[in-house]
């Protein structure tokens, strides 16, 4: 019977840190589509046409009832077969960007809901039209109220990234598994990954309570 031997992990130091780059290229990445595209789900669901909303409510929806890993498929190779070749980088951020932005988007929905509509009348009084009502008081104003519920669902992204190991992007999971085909000690890497994914989520963590701090001395 074979004990763990972390001796085999050094050598493949550089593959694990090329890994670790491509798992917070991807977090950041589809961290910014995810929020850009969900306060844009959240305004068109409370305010556009119900020939407009409708679709958005669908698509949603539709994100919201299946797995990530069949979205990614679909996006990576289903728009492959089609004839729209996608890289798989630019089908991982897109497919996780999209995933998280319908979370995001029901959030900020009930985070613009919840503002006090004396804010709105107030901005309307001084002369702001419902665009400008909005992009200077309505959503910053959502925004900093959903940031911790924004945050949670940063840190869950940040760790449904290992999924796209599955379409050949070389995150952290992926760089694990190439170590473990060369070395067959597969205990060592993914216990080594599992601390390196929590040093992640300390260091976002941390960050995400500093930005909360920021936004409560803010207030």
């Amino acid at each position: 019977m074979q004990g763990l031997d972390f001796s085999v992990v050094p050598p493949y130091a550089d593959i694990l840190w090329m890994g670790v780059w491509w798992t917070v290229v991807l977090t950041v990445s589809a961290a910014a589509i995810s929020f850009i595209f969900g306060v844009m789900f959240a305004l068109v669901v409370l305010y556009a046409p119900k020939a407009v909303a409708l679709p958005v409510r669908a698509f949603m929806w539709l994100f919201m009832g299946t797995p990530l890993l069949l979205q990614l498929f679909l996006i990576y190779y289903g728009l492959g077969q089609l004839g729209f070749k996608i890289p798989a980088l630019i089908a991982g951020i897109i497919g996780l960007g999209l995933h998280f932005a319908v979370y995001n988007a029901d959030i900020l929905r009930a985070g613009i809901v919840a503002v006090d509509v004396g804010q709105t009348e107030g901005a309307r009084s001084l002369g702001f039209g419902r665009f400008q009502t909005l992009r200077y008081f309505v959503v910053p104003q959502a925004v900093r109220n959903t940031i911790p519920a924004m945050g949670n669902n940063l840190i869950v992204l940040l760790k449904e990234s290992s999924l796209v190991s599955i379409i050949g992007i070389a995150e952290l999971v992926h760089a694990a598994q190439l170590a473990i085909s060369e070395t067959f000690r597969p205990f060592e890497f993914y216990i080594t990954v599992a601390a390196l994914y929590y040093i992640l989520n300390l260091v976002l963590e941390a960050g995400l309570r500093r930005v909360e701090q920021n936004v409560e001395v803010s207030r």
